[in-house]
Parts: C-alpha cells; structure tokens; sequence
C-alpha cells in the first residue's frame, strides 16, 4: 500500500500546508489524526488562500477528508471553518468530509480552564493558544470526554454533562473563574447535533475498505515531534502525540498501513510560544529570518523564535518520530547570506551531547555547538531541479542529510505549490 504519513520535524510551523496540499492532490483521502485548532495551514491555490486549522488539506482537492478520533473537535471551530471557505467558493458536505464518531469534542468550558491555568501560571507560563486542547485531551484520558456519538443520545448527553461539570466546575471556582450550567450547555450541544451527525461514521470501517481497494491515504499530522507530549520538550508542549506511530491509533488503522513517513522541516529552525530554544538568534541575522520567512502562527498570529537550523534536534526528530524521509522548506530564506551555522550537538554543564535530554534544566542549559558553512550569492528561490540551485546550496542540503541521518525526499524553494523539487516519490512505497 502507497500511503504517506507527514508530520513536522522540529517545532510546528515548517510549512506543512503546501507540502500537504502537493501530497494531496495525489491522495485519494486525508485524514487528520491529531490535534486540534490550535494549529494551522496555509494553503494558496490560484488567487486563493485558505487558511485551515481542522478541516483535511484535501477538501481543498476535491479529495475526502476524515476528521479522526485522535482529534479534539470544537464544534464552533469546526462550523466556523466550514462557512469561511463556503464563502471562498468550497464545497463541504458529509460527501467530502466524515468524522470519526468517537471524537472527543471540545466545549465552552476546556478553553475557559486552558487561559485561566496560564494566567495563574503568571511567568511560568507554557504558552497554549487558549483554546482548550489540553484539558479537552485531559477529559478524554480521564474518562469523561463528551464525543461526536453522544450528540445522538440526549439521555447519555445529560449524564456526561453531570460528571463534566463535576469536574470543571470545581477547577474553575479554585482558579477564581465563572462557573458553566448545565442548561446553557447541554442546548448547545443539541444544537450542533444536527449540524455535526450527518457527518459522523466509523471511519476505521471506510479506511479498511480503501485499504482494501488499494487507494492512497495521506496521513496528516498537526505541530510536531519537538512538540509530542511524550518526546518533546516537556512542559512547553502539545497536548497529543505528533509522531507518525499515532497515526494508526489516532485514526483508527493498523500501524502496517501508515506506509511511508516524511518529517517536515525548515532549512532554518523558528518556535512559537514558550520553552527551550539552543540556537534561537537574537540579533539582526534572526530578525533578518523573521522578515524574510514571514514568521508568524496561523492561527495565533505570534511572532515566531528564530534560529540557525538544529540538526540535533532534526537527528532527535527523526528517529523518535520514524521519519523515512525529509522535507526541506524555505531554503531560499536563506539567499544571499554570506555563512550559515548548523547546531551539530550540545554543551550542557560542560559536557558535549548528542541529544536534547528529556530533563528540564539540562534542556534550558544546552548551548548549541556549531559548524560553520558557507553560503550562497544566487537565488533558490522558485527552483524546481537541483540543476537550479547553486552549488553551494546544495553542500548545505547535502551536510543537512549526514548529521540528520534521513535523505532529503521533497525540497520546498517558494511558497507556491508546484516550486518543489522531489528526489523521489513519496507514494511509490
């Protein structure tokens, strides 16, 4: 089976939505398999721009998309997204679009507890989006999750409800914020129902069939491996698993059936919110990144950290997030800068490591030991063959490949879709 899972390889933001968007207009399916809308695409096609945080890259095609139950869904979010790209001439209806029945649902109440945690945190803060992902994934592992299915039965609802704001509620008076009711919650709820159920279905069943049928799926995943909740720099991460193993779990298939896995990353390294970053640049060489990259989130609208690129932590990436294959992006950010440094490994109390240690303060104190590269007077920019970029150029992307360990599969030079230059075919198996 030809499938491809993509997933990011450093910290979110390495320019998944044209990758995705390439990848899916030779897919058959999307499926997103984690996350929630706390993160975002961007997709330009034609004079179009889509900007998507839960809908599948390939509505955008023409291809269905699957919503799995490794997401957690805010049904605003979700109806709001729908109605945006209505308006930018899109279809979407339960014949594109099917969502897994046992997704967990996110309600009023989870993005109320995520701001009013961060601002008790004061300075210690994690730096969430605010919009509920992390407790709605608390609920899910704490047993209590309202899912897409509960919509169907009102009795069931009204229970759930009950135990839900057992819980909430009294989080909520210890942290000094307003309290839900049942009854403006639970008519919500119902509300959505008819709007949501008619995209409901177990869509392992439908993935089966394609698996079944030969067809090819892309697996779409959110944020990034630095960012996993297991393998990323704890605290200051996502609330999900971003490697390509939660793709089966979180979508409802065999891990047999993933097919190939391509990690995403950045030819520089830039990070959104708090937490440990070893070769963040704060002098006009990282402003310069900011400006030419155009770094800021999707969907918060943050400016984003910037920084040389961290083979490192790529190497980390690639390893836990069984990367097969590296996309390379925004290369030509880097266009006329007379060298580049590549992070190689670290220094953290005096001795040198070749991993970013899982403990807290190791990570604050690793310094980043550099190699020093030349680079290149010409423009990459819009390069479609290797013919195309300059020579030195191409010693960068080579270097990159030896100390991250994974060949470089696709490599993005502009933010239009078809300047890409593939090495090989992610979908030939």
């Amino acid at each position: 089976m030809a499938n491809v899972a993509i997933i990011g390889a450093q910290w979110g933001d390495e320019g998944k939505g044209k990758v995705v968007d390439w990848l899916a207009s030779r897919a058959d399916i999307v499926v997103r398999f984690q996350g929630g809308h706390n993160a975002g695409h961007t997709l330009v096609v034609g004079n179009q721009t889509y900007k998507l945080s839960l809908l599948p890259s390939g509505v955008v095609r023409g291809k269905l998309g699957i919503i799995g139950n490794g997401v957690v869904l805010d049904p605003d979010a979700l109806l709001g997204e729908i109605a945006k790209v209505t308006a930018q001439g899109l279809k979407v209806t339960p014949e594109n679009l099917r969502i897994a029945e046992n997704t967990p649902l996110i309600l009023p109440l989870h993005p109320a507890l995520d701001k009013a945690r961060e601002a008790a945190r004061g300075g210690d803060k994690i730096g969430t989006t605010g919009r509920g992902i992390g407790p709605a994934y608390e609920d899910k592992v704490g047993r209590r999750s309202i899912r897409l299915c509960d919509l169907a039965e009102p009795e069931t609802l009204s229970k759930k409800l009950d135990e839900l704001l057992l819980h909430h509620n009294s989080l909520l008076r210890g942290l000094g914020a307003p309290e839900f009711e049942k009854e403006e919650l639970m008519e919500q709820l119902l509300g959505w129902a008819p709007k949501l159920l008619p995209f409901m279905e177990a869509v392992w069943e439908r993935l089966d069939t394609a698996r079944a049928e030969g067809k090819r799926v892309l697996f779409e995943g959110a944020q990034a491996v630095m960012l996993d909740v297991d393998h990323g720099t704890f605290p200051y991460v996502t609330s999900s698993n971003t490697v390509a193993g939660n793709a089966a779990a979180g979508s409802g298939i065999g891990p047999h059936a993933i097919g190939t896995v391509l990690g995403i990353a950045k030819a520089y390294t830039t990070r959104v919110g708090s937490g440990p970053f070893p070769t963040e640049l704060f002098d006009d060489t990282g402003k310069l990144l900011g400006e030419r990259g155009h770094e800021f989130g999707t969907v918060t609208g943050r400016p984003r950290r910037c920084g040389w690129f961290d083979a490192c932590l790529v190497r980390q990436a690639v390893k836990v997030g069984g990367v097969q294959g590296l996309v390379l992006t925004k290369l030509d950010v880097l266009d006329g800068l007379p060298e580049l440094k590549i992070c190689t490994g670290y220094e953290i109390n005096g001795e040198t490591v070749k991993r970013l240690p899982a403990a807290m303060a190791a990570q604050a104190a690793a310094k980043p030991i550099y190699e020093t590269v030349e680079g290149w007077s010409g423009s990459t920019r819009g390069a479609r063959s290797w013919a195309e970029l300059p020579a030195q150029a191409i010693k960068y992307v080579r270097r990159i490949e030896e100390l991250v360990e994974a060949p470089v599969t696709l490599l993005s030079t502009s933010p239009e879709r078809d300047d890409t230059i593939t090495v090989t075919d992610p979908f030939a198996g």
